[in-house]
């Protein structure tokens, strides 16, 4: 009985998926829920056009587009839509009248970290196969911020055919935060299997790992650039009892993200060279479309503050040139351009009231250089 209530509930997520995705819509030809005036638009972002929110409550982030340019897949905690309490991956056109999230991953554990594949297949981490309940976690230290490592994640594949997800990159260690490279030969992703938190490389044809980054510290959230010959990345590189403290702390399965800065090299992992040198964490990094500049997230000037607010910048590759690109005041991250350069996708706490909010939703903007 199992087997079967999961077989019609994938059956049921083709008919809704075909349903608003529509092959024969032209989902593209128009801009009109895009907004030039709206209070979702700050003073000094100047290379907005015009906006749209995407989704609309809970935690959802890590919005990233299809190769067609037609779709994001992102991950979302809101129960309205599906989720079961815990991050769980969902699709959308952001472009439909009709703003309508469909479920792809199986709707059990918890996920994170989901990519298109040029076939428009879907990557992504999920502990579902381990334990169908959502994974909790106690922080080691009260009021430390840290990133739980579940060694229960594994890298799996879906389609939109209806077909379960299969396991394609899997260990006895924390896999995940995985992303493909526009050629579509390589994944890159991050794991615990050398016994820190090193950046691996997955060729998709010969199933070949590669090694990329071997020095002390957090290696994570690479992305290709978009001739597939560079990768951008964050990482840590403690020194002395920082190192000590990042050592225990990933013996208990936490990082801790508050010293980053982002590093480029060519997909080999050689030729490293570090982009940011800032205070804080300085993330999310993705690589303008010119190849020659990187939009980042950074909290570099909330530390006073606290440092709770992040806002995308863009810098040249060797850091200068550092121009701020949001200006919400609120959490501006996870930047990701369309392949034809068009869009500009991210997640943020802004809103239309401006008022403080604790929701992440997903936003995407036309974007102009």
């Amino acid at each position: 009985m199992k087997q079967k209530n999961k077989l019609v509930l994938l059956l049921l997520v083709v008919v809704l998926t075909s349903s608003f995705i529509g092959k024969n819509e032209n989902t593209q030809s128009t801009t009109k829920h895009f907004q030039s005036k709206t209070p979702l638009l700050f003073e000094g972002e100047k290379h907005f056009k015009s906006i749209r929110q995407v989704t609309f409550g809970g935690n959802n982030a890590e919005a990233y587009w299809s190769f067609d340019n037609k779709q994001l897949v992102f991950q979302s905690d809101f129960a309205p839509i599906g989720a079961n309490g815990c991050d769980q991956i969902f699709i959308i056109n952001p472009f439909l009248d009709s703003l309508r999230p469909v479920m792809i991953s199986s709707g059990t554990g918890r996920t994170t970290c989901s990519y298109f594949m040029p076939d428009g297949s879907i990557v992504y981490a999920s502990t579902h196969e381990h334990d169908a309940q959502c994974p909790t976690y106690m922080a080691p230290e009260k009021n430390k911020y840290v990133w739980p490592l579940f060694d229960s994640y594994n890298i799996y594949q879906v389609g939109l055919n209806g077909t379960p997800p299969v396991p394609l990159i899997a260990s006895k260690h924390y896999d995940a935060e995985a992303t493909v490279s526009p050629d579509g030969k390589y994944i890159i992703f991050t794991s615990t299997r050398s016994g820190d938190l090193d950046l691996w490389r997955y060729e998709i044809k010969t199933k070949k790992l590669k090694q990329l980054t071997k020095e002390l510290g957090y290696d994570g959230g690479a992305f290709f650039s978009r001739d597939s010959k560079k990768i951008v990345w964050r990482a840590s590189r403690p020194k002395a009892q920082d190192a000590i403290d990042y050592k225990d702390l990933l013996k208990k399965g936490f990082v801790q993200p508050k010293e980053l800065q982002v590093f480029v090299a060519d997909i080999d992992g050689k030729k490293v060279q570090q982009v940011t040198n800032l205070p804080g964490a300085n993330w999310a990094p993705f690589f303008h479309p010119s190849g020659k500049k990187v939009l980042f997230c950074s909290n570099h000037e909330t530390l006073k503050e606290g440092g709770r607010g992040f806002s995308i910048f863009m810098c040249n590759l060797n850091g200068s040139a550092l121009e701020k690109i949001t200006h919400s005041n609120t959490f501006d991250a996870f930047p990701m351009f369309s392949y034809d350069g068009k869009y500009l996708s991210f997640s943020s706490n802004r809103n239309v009231e401006r008022k403080p909010s604790r929701e992440t939703n997903v936003f995407v903007v036309e974007w102009v250089d």
